[in-house]
């Protein structure tokens, strides 16, 4: 290819690893790390969305499964950041399983506010991604009463007993822009809509959202780090996407195609919040390779956010 003398990166700030992920991490790694452990560490679906993350801690012990039937009775079994419905709970009491509960306490907020809507009598309208395990979790808190949309165009259709008891409730890895176009029309069908007093979708999807928008403006092309079933990566890609600018979703810097970048003076970059940092450092690496970079960190906002982790976990110290 040809190389563009000058060539700059954009690094988009916030990126990579926010709270919940990091807490959901450090979770699997001290039980890994436990003196006393003598059994497998099971972890039900993907910790987090990432494949390298999977695969370092895979390498290091950890087994990971997708249904509870196949961690044997009286285990210890993690369950991801992503959260779980009431009924896997039950499933694991059924089978005598230890559960570790590294869901992010933002995603525990939402389930809070399901049982609570739905305690009051109302229909809960969760914006999501269907079949997205964070959705499948917050809707088992009341999937009597629960309807899953994920864009305006399916309000019209909605079909309540009580249009004066509609609450609403969104994942927490929406794209805020889309997401409030869904909310709009939610309140034009249903002007008594109920919603939480605080916004759903978290702080690291708003940052990393603001940050990939004002970098996206100023470049040629977006490289966005972050494995496919990443919801907030995605999310990411579709920001800089609607900024008018080409955006790629890469797992790692192997997966960079040469003629995207190969007429960029401007290269925005960011990671999505299960995107480990080393990846990044990777990707401005192989960037290098292809002729003189300068990097340049554009901040949008700071974050300072930490979450303990759970209590069963904090004796490993």
């Amino acid at each position: 290819m040809t190389t563009a003398p000058g060539r700059t990166v954009l690094l988009a700030a916030p990126r990579s690893f926010c709270a919940g992920v990091e807490r959901a991490i450090d979770t699997v790694e001290r039980l890994l790390a436990a003196p006393d452990r003598e059994a497998p560490v099971y972890v039900r679906k993907q910790i987090v969305h990432n494949t390298h993350v999977v695969a370092d801690l895979a390498a290091r012990g950890a087994v990971f499964v997708e249904e509870l039937n196949e961690v044997p009775p009286g285990s210890t079994v993690v369950f991801s950041a992503h959260g779980v419905s009431p009924a896997v709970h039950e499933q694991a009491k059924e089978r005598g399983l230890t559960v570790i509960d590294a869901t992010c306490p933002l995603v525990t907020k939402v389930h809070a506010e399901a049982r609570r809507y739905a305690a009051r009598g109302n229909t809960v309208v969760l914006v999501g991604h269907a079949g997205h395990e964070e959705v499948e979790g917050t809707a088992g808190e009341a999937p009597e009463v629960t309807l899953v949309i994920d864009s305006p165009a399916e309000v019209a259709a909605l079909q309540v007993p009580d249009e004066t008891r509609v609450a609403y409730l969104t994942q927490t890895t929406l794209s805020v822009d889309e997401a409030e176009e869904t909310i709009q029309a939610l309140r034009q069908r249903f002007p008594q809509l109920h919603g939480p007093s605080s916004a759903d979708i978290c702080y690291a999807s708003t940052n990393r959202q603001e940050s990939v928008e004002a970098v996206a403006r100023q470049s040629d092309v977006v490289l966005v780090i972050g494995s496919e079933n990443s919801s907030n990566s995605q999310r990411l890609v579709e920001v800089a996407q609607r900024q008018g600018v080409p955006a790629y979703l890469i797992d790692d810097a192997s997966a960079i195609v040469p003629a995207w970048i190969e007429s960029a003076n401007t290269i925005g970059l960011s990671a999505g919040a299960s995107a480990p940092a080393v990846l990044v450092d990777a990707v401005l690496e192989a960037l290098r390779a292809w002729g003189p970079l300068t990097v340049r960190e554009h901040v949008t906002a700071v974050e300072d956010i930490t979450f303990a982790p759970p209590p069963d976990v904090r004796r490993l110290q």
